[in-house]
């Protein structure tokens, strides 16, 4: 009997040591397994943290690669329209060069045509009567200086010389008169010259006594009849708007 209650005792002793010990593994286990999972959860944190900035980074990279392909495409419109203009820019330049070509063509058969007008000027004005003659070479001068000149261009050369054909033009059909001087038996004498367009070219003396008319087939000054007198001074005076313009006796004698 005592020694059933003595097994059962230690028995019992036994059972708690047991489960104490138990008790101290599981604990032991426990704390252990704790602070793994508190590694484990500060890891996973980590781990986290990681993937996050991965991630941020990615989108980073990401949108980088997006601006890039942009600029990249943006650029290329940018190389076509460049390339463009280009293209069009050496279209004008080879056709500004035909140009350049044709009008050094053209300048080559232009220049000898206005020395030829200035020639056939100068020719009509010495076969002219003698209206304001040496006037009129001297501008045939100026222009034969113009030609020679390398800071004039062609077009304002070319166009002055049409204007001096436009003035030669003019004297055909204007009504002028002027005072000078007329070359009489060795003599220079003061007159009023006028003329009525290349038709006739008259003078008449300061005192209106005397009276010529230019006779182109004896290349002189022959002396008019009295009855010219009059009409010669009425000319004069419708020419300087002295008196109104009509009608009225005039010697033909017209240049060839």
């Amino acid at each position: 009997m005592f020694n059933n209650k003595i097994r059962k005792s230690l028995v019992a002793t036994a059972l708690a040591g047991a489960f104490a010990l138990s008790a101290n593994v599981l604990a032991t286990d426990l704390k252990a397994l704790h602070q793994e999972g508190n590694q484990i959860q500060r890891a996973a944190v980590q781990s986290q943290e990681k993937i996050n900035n991965i991630y941020e980074q990615s989108q980073e990279l990401l949108g980088e690669y997006r601006q890039v392909v942009d600029q990249t495409e943006n650029l290329k419109v940018y190389n076509d329209f460049l390339a463009t203009l280009v293209a069009d820019q050496k279209r004008q330049i080879d056709s500004v060069q035909r140009q350049i070509e044709g009008l050094e063509d053209t300048r080559k058969g232009t220049v000898p045509l206005m020395f030829r007008m200035i020639d056939a000027l100068e020719q009509f004005v010495k076969a002219d009567i003698p209206l304001r003659t040496d006037r009129r070479l001297e501008r045939v001068e100026r222009l034969r200086e113009l030609m020679g000149r390398s800071d004039v261009q062609l077009s304002e050369q070319y166009r002055q010389i049409l204007e001096a054909y436009s003035i030669e033009v003019a004297y055909g059909s204007e009504l002028a008169a002027f005072q000078g001087t007329l070359p009489l038996n060795g003599q220079e004498t003061t007159v009023d010259y006028v003329h009525v367009g290349r038709l006739s070219l008259m003078a008449l003396s300061l005192d209106g006594k005397s009276g010529w008319v230019w006779d182109k087939e004896t290349s002189n000054w022959d002396e008019l009849p009295g009855s010219y007198l009059t009409s010669v001074a009425q000319f004069i005076k419708m020419a300087r708007r002295e008196a109104t313009l009509e009608m009225d006796r005039v010697p033909l004698i017209a240049a060839e």
